[in-house]
């Protein structure tokens, strides 16, 4: 089986040694792989890195985003993962399975490829179409997360926006405990979206869904917002936070999983083990 391994660079530079040190480790589970890079303009040397990185790896190709194509940074996320998602599906009968990651901090820690092993044998395969991990010491991404009751952003609600999303961090953190603490081998926990830095996903199931970053309710389940705004308490609401404008912009991941629900019936699944340590 073939992966192509796919992801988004803009200023990475302390971190692009390792995470492309991880991917070769990773590569180890495949019978071959390509490494899909899409570059935003960097204030850091982290082109001359990909560069330097291609020069002795063949295996690894990025595309340079040429200028500033939004100002919201979900929006350049989401064109940039596209462009990643574009190329995997245009070689589809090659790719059955890519992985979208991010290369930050996040995945430039040392990585267990036994993990990951475990997930692609052909049983395990049926449990999932999108899998992604916990993390140490706690769940992250709360961002890209939805999971019932919590169905769609933490962001978009009222009440303390840093309440909210540690309310839903101890929700999935004590969710994936309580699984792991089962001891049941190979179990997973579904959810709506989840990304937490690092996925892998059946090529197939994905192909006709894309990123997208920004707010467009038209695409969510109405009872999904009705079942989040009943637990977090709160109303619905659109609010510019300085650092994320709530108005226009929304986790890129969310839409992309939720049109694989709606049209393929996708498994969007969690693993309580840590990949990343």
């Amino acid at each position: 089986m073939r992966c192509c391994f796919c992801g988004t660079v803009r200023n990475c530079a302390p971190y692009l040694e390792n995470v492309l040190k991880n991917i070769e480790i990773l590569s180890t589970l495949f019978d071959d792989y390509e490494i899909i890079i899409v570059y935003d303009q960097s204030t850091d040397n982290s082109l001359q890195i990909l560069k330097d990185y291609q020069n002795i790896n063949s295996k690894l190709n990025f595309y340079i985003i040429p200028e500033l194509i939004s100002k919201y940074r979900t929006h350049r996320l989401a064109y940039a993962r596209n462009i990643c998602l574009n190329y995997v599906m245009q070689k589809k009968d090659i790719y059955p399975v890519f992985i979208m990651m991010d290369f930050d901090e996040v995945n430039a820690k040392n990585v267990n490829p036994e993990i990951l092993q475990e997930y692609l044998s052909e049983n395990n395969m049926k449990l999932w179409d999108a899998l992604s991990f916990n993390s140490s010491p706690k769940y992250y991404d709360i961002w890209a997360l939805s999971i019932h009751p919590y169905c769609f952003s933490y962001n978009h609600f009222t009440n303390n926006q840093f309440h909210n999303y540690h309310t839903i961090q101890e929700y999935i953190c004590r969710l994936l405990d309580n699984l792991k603490n089962q001891n049941k081998k190979n179990k997973l926990l579904k959810c709506i979206s989840a990304f937490n830095g690092f996925a892998i996903y059946k090529t197939n199931v994905f192909e006709n869904s894309k990123y997208d970053g920004t707010i467009n309710l038209r695409k969510i389940p109405i009872e999904y917002l009705k079942t989040h705004c009943q637990a977090s308490g709160g109303n619905f609401i659109l609010n510019d936070y300085g650092h994320l404008d709530g108005r226009h912009e929304e986790c890129e991941h969310r839409l992309f999983h939720i049109s694989a629900i709606k049209e393929k019936n996708a498994k969007i699944m969690i693993s309580p083990n840590c990949l990343f340590f």
